[in-house]
């Protein structure tokens, strides 16, 4: 028998490729791009100037890389500064700076749950809530979305460490979690409320300081925020947000942030002066929730099915995963880059175009990327 250990690849290949489900990496160029409504973004912060020369300041000042591990020498002042004015924007006491959100939702899940612990997480989380679950050596209950009820139910007679986690904004549909009503449940079961607040900070709160800020838990005793640098922030990286020594905690506990490679100083810098842009202009929050708002109501006025967004996720249904592929590829070719989700990204198995409002679109783009999504649109899809 001829060695052949990678075999089994070809035929999920050809799986993947029958299902419609095919994914391809396309580079882009530095020159013109289409309109960006793929991106997450919301701020119009990633070419900002003012973002980009304090990316490059640091990298000229600390080196292109942090050299090493966060407990090692991979944590500079600015690691340090870019932690505090992310916990005194937010209103937390204690923030931690990793290397991605995804990084950073492992860190918080893997430190506070652990064997003997109870993680309630809603049915449609981000897939780095659920590999962090699944790491956490935890009993997980998945719920179904956006039901403080069957958290409750969940909760329910479990004794020991416990709490509850899902995304503020979800990335799928946009819509928002009811973090009120959990928050409320939480303190009644003495279980914590872990919130992913990647689609929340920059667009939600007052002058964009989060879902958590806008819903008055911010800063809580029993309450901890993920977040992303990537998205309105125009950076890259991650953090977690919430008491003192839960942030200790992870410090001492959370193996993501051990044993991973600190933050590049560029993108702690490009966050950095990204925080400062959207101090100094915080009605950029509310542009992106009205970009948002007039893409759904035209988007639905040209009889597509579109979800009503809470900040600036907009959905678009497609018939099915090929029609998906097919429309963002003729949108790309009108001139309009949007973005397609299928399954498995989709937790509902519905295929759709996804696209993301940004602050600093004019009226001229929002109309031209209507009429390109309508368009081009598979006939199916407005019926």
């Amino acid at each position: 028998m001829p060695f052949a250990p990678f075999d089994w690849i070809d035929e999920e290949a050809r799986r993947r490729a029958a299902a419609g489900l095919v994914r391809t990496l396309r580079p882009r160029g530095a020159g013109p791009q289409p309109l960006d409504l793929a991106s997450n973004d919301y701020l119009g912060l990633t070419r900002h100037p003012e973002v980009t020369a304090a990316a490059a300041a640091a990298a000229h000042r600390w080196g292109a890389g942090a050299t090493g591990s966060r407990l090692v020498t991979g944590s500079t002042a600015l690691h340090a500064e870019l932690e505090d004015r992310l916990a005194d924007f937010c209103g937390f006491e204690a923030a931690l700076v990793l290397s991605s959100g995804y990084a950073a939702n492992l860190a918080a899940l893997t430190a506070l749950g652990g064997h003997g612990s109870l993680i309630v997480s809603d049915a449609a989380n981000h897939a780095s809530i659920v590999d962090g679950c699944r790491l956490a050596r935890a009993a997980t209950a998945v719920v179904p979305h956006a039901d403080p009820d069957a958290v409750t139910k969940a909760l329910h007679g479990h004794e020991g460490r416990a709490l509850a986690v899902t995304d503020s904004v979800f990335s799928v549909d946009g819509d928002a979690a009811p973090l009120s009503a959990l928050a409320a449940v939480c303190r009644s079961a003495n279980a914590a409320l872990v919130v992913d607040d990647a689609h929340g900070l920059g667009v939600l709160g007052d002058g964009g300081r989060g879902a958590l800020a806008a819903a008055g838990l911010a800063g809580g005793d029993g309450v901890v925020a993920t977040l992303t640098l990537s998205k309105s922030l125009g950076s890259q990286g991650g953090a977690v947000l919430g008491p003192a020594r839960v942030i200790e905690h992870l410090v001492n506990s959370a193996r993501t942030f051990i044993f991973d490679t600190g933050l590049a100083p560029a993108a702690v810098g490009g966050a950095l002066g990204a925080l400062g842009v959207l101090r100094r202009e915080p009605e950029r929050a509310a542009r992106a929730r009205e970009v948002a708002a007039a893409l759904y109501n035209r988007l639905t006025a040209a009889g597509l099915t579109a979800a009503r967004p809470d900040a600036a996720v907009v959905s678009v249904r497609a018939p099915s995963a090929d029609a998906a592929v097919r429309w963002a590829a003729d949108c790309r070719a009108a001139g309009t880059a949007v973005g397609c989700f299928r399954p498995p990204s989709v937790p509902d198995g519905v295929s759709r175009l996804r696209l993301t409002a940004r602050a600093d679109l004019t009226e001229e783009q929002i109309t031209a990327a209507v009429t390109t999504v309508a368009a081009t649109a598979p006939r199916e899809a407005s019926e």
